[in-house]
C-alpha cells in the first residue's frame, strides 16, 4: 500500500496533467473551427468541379483521344497509394483508422500479386506503416513545418505523383484520408485520383448539352486533368485537418475526464490512508497511557 506521500505526489501529477489535456482541448477547440470552417467552405468547389469533370469526361467516353490521366494505362499491375495522417499524435485513433484502412488495401493488393508502392503524408502514418512494408515505400512528404496548409501544399504532392505517373512508375493511385463528419465522428476514406473517375451525375444542368466547349473536351480535360489531381488532394489535406483537431478535442476531453476521476479516487484513497494512520497513532497513545 503506498505511503501518504506517494499518494499526495501522485494526486499532484495527475493534476498537472490534467490541466495539460484541458488546455490541449481548448486549443483544439479553436483550431478545430478554423478547419471546419476550411473544409465545409472547399466542398462546393469540389463538387461543382468533380460534376464538370464528370460531364467532359463522359463526352469524351472511351476514345483513343482521351487523356492519359482519364484513361489510364489499361493496367492495375503496380498500384500507388497515398497515405495521408497527422504530424502529431494524441488525437485518439484518427491516424490508427486511416492506417488500418490502407493496410487492408494493401494486404488485398499484395495477395492479388499487385505491386504496391507507399507515399506518405504525416509522420504518424509514415511510423506505422514503414514497421511492415518499409521495401514498398517510395517517398514521404513532410508538412511538420506548415503552420497553415494552403493550395500550393496540394500542388507540390500532385507535381510529384503526376511526375511519378509520367515517369510510369505506377498504374492507379489512390488516396487515403479521413473525411470531417464530426467532433466523435471522422470517416476513413479511400479515393481513386488516377486515373479520374469522375461520375456524370446530372448535377451541373446538363452542360454537356447546353454548352459548346471551345477547344474541344479532350484539350480541356487534358489541361483540368492535372489540377483534379491537386484539387482532390487539397480536399483531403482540409478533411484530415479538420478531422484531426475533432480527434484531438474529442481524445483530450476524454483524458481531462479520466483525469478528474482518478483524481477523486486517489483522493479518497488518500483520505482513508491518513484516516488509517492518525487511527494507529491514536491507538498508539491510548495503549501507551493505559502502560503507565
Amino acid at each position: 500500500m503506498p505511503n501518504l506521500k506517494d499518494l499526495k505526489t501522485r494526486i499532484e501529477s495527475v493534476k498537472s496533467t490534467r490541466k495539460i489535456t484541458k488546455a490541449m482541448q481548448m486549443v483544439a477547440a479553436a483550431k478545430l473551427r478554423r478547419a471546419q470552417e476550411s473544409a465545409e467552405a472547399a466542398r462546393p468547389y469540389a463538387a461543382r468541379f468533380n460534376a464538370v469533370m464528370g460531364s467532359l469526361a463522359a463526352g469524351v467516353g472511351t476514345s483513343d483521344s482521351a487523356p492519359r490521366l482519364l484513361a489510364g494505362t489499361g493496367k492495375d499491375d503496380v498500384q500507388l497509394l497515398v497515405v495521408m495522417t497527422s504530424e502529431r499524435g494524441l488525437c485518439g485513433g484518427f491516424n490508427s483508422s486511416i492506417v488500418k484502412l490502407a493496410r487492408t488495401r494493401i494486404q488485398l493488393l499484395l495477395g492479388q500479386g499487385k505491386t504496391v508502392k507507399i507515399l506518405t503524408v504525416g509522420k504518424k502514418g509514415r511510423e506505422q506503416l514503414k514497421r511492415d512494408y518499409a521495401a514498398n515505400f517510395v517517398g514521404h512528404v513532410d508538412l511538420s513545418d506548415v503552420k497553415r496548409l494552403g493550395y500550393n501544399n496540394a500542388q507540390d504532392i500532385a507535381r510529384d505523383v503526376l511526375a511519378r505517373f509520367d515517369a510510369d512508375e505506377f498504374d492507379v493511385a489512390t488516396l487515403f484520408f479521413s473525411k470531417f463528419e464530426s467532433v466523435i465522428s471522422q470517416d476513413p476514406t479511400a479515393l481513386q485520383i488516377i486515373p479520374a473517375a469522375y461520375e456524370c451525375t446530372g448535377s451541373d444542368d446538363g452542360a454537356s448539352t447546353l454548352y459548346d466547349y471551345e477547344p474541344d473536351e479532350e484539350a480541356i480535360l487534358a489541361d483540368l486533368l492535372p489540377r483534379g489531381v491537386a484539387t482532390q488532394i487539397f480536399s483531403g489535406l482540409l478533411e484530415n485537418g479538420a478531422s484531426e483537431q475533432g480527434a484531438r478535442m474529442s481524445a483530450m476531453d476524454n483524458a481531462t475526464r479520466n483525469a478528474g476521476d482518478m483524481i477523486d479516487s486517489l483522493t479518497i484513497q488518500y483520505n482513508r490512508s491518513r484516516q488509517a494512520v492518525i487511527t494507529n497513532e491514536l491507538i498508539e497513545i491510548i495503549s501507551g497511557a493505559e502502560a503507565l
